[in-house]
């Protein structure tokens, strides 16, 4: 029985969420077809089977599996078989700490900097939720969120420089090939380039290098969702 993957879409099933990039990144890593069931802001109703509402959530036979890092586990457990996303124990307990990472400190950064942007993105029928919902997460309007993102790029940037130090002298995060530890970033700076035409990262950084060879992995699978 194929894998079921419930990803987020927005306007037109564009598929933008920086968890559900994780999870794709996985599976392609991992050679794994899936059936594939699009999930808007507004149908969260569609989750109600998994226990919480928020994707990605994966079908396999009768496991049900939420949260791209649970889904990331449970795909290298239950597939040995396939290309490690790990590399072994050591590798999972880096790309363990790179998650925490990237969700604690480059997420909540990089949101407020295309916040506004994200909205031209998303489907018509969750306009208006989506729009409340964050300008009530934000505490004012999210044009005014994002106003003063030309202030604020140069700390993101800088929040950058741990991937940085480690990019800068190798083809991606656990050396020539890539893994989970690459695809954990490469969500959240997808997620940017899907949504927003705004510059986040200079084209002399390492960041920009790197992100142009994750773009490229898995025959460019990356590649097919346009940018904004």
């Amino acid at each position: 029985m194929a894998i079921t993957f419930y990803d987020l879409c927005g306007r037109d099933a564009k598929r933008f969420s920086p968890y559900g990039w994780r999870t794709r990144m996985a599976l392609a890593h991992k050679g794994l077809s899936y059936d594939l069931e699009l999930v808007k802001f507004t149908e969260k109703h569609k989750l109600e089977f998994s226990g919480q509402q928020l994707v990605p959530v994966i079908v396999d036979g009768d496991r049900v599996v939420n949260d791209s890092w649970a889904i990331a586990e449970y795909l290298e457990d239950s597939y040995p078989d396939r290309p490690s996303l790990f590399g072994g124990p050591a590798g999972r307990g880096m790309a363990k700490a790179i998650n925490a990472f990237v969700n604690t400190t480059i997420q909540p950064l990089l949101g407020p900097l295309i916040i506004a942007d994200i909205l031209e993105h998303v489907d018509p029928a969750d306009r208006q939720y989506f729009d409340s919902s964050r300008q009530q997460r934000f505490g004012r309007p999210l044009a005014e969120v994002q106003a003063d993102r030309d202030q604020k790029v140069d700390g993101f940037r800088k929040a950058l420089e741990p991937y940085r130090a480690v990019v800068g002298d190798r083809d991606f995060v656990g050396g020539s090939a890539s893994t989970y530890a690459d695809y954990v970033l490469f969500g959240t700076l997808q997620w940017a380039r899907c949504t927003s035409p705004y510059g986040l990262v200079a084209q002399d950084d390492p960041i920009h290098a790197w992100f142009e060879r994750v773009l490229d992995l898995h025959a460019g699978l990356a590649r097919g969702e346009p940018a904004a």
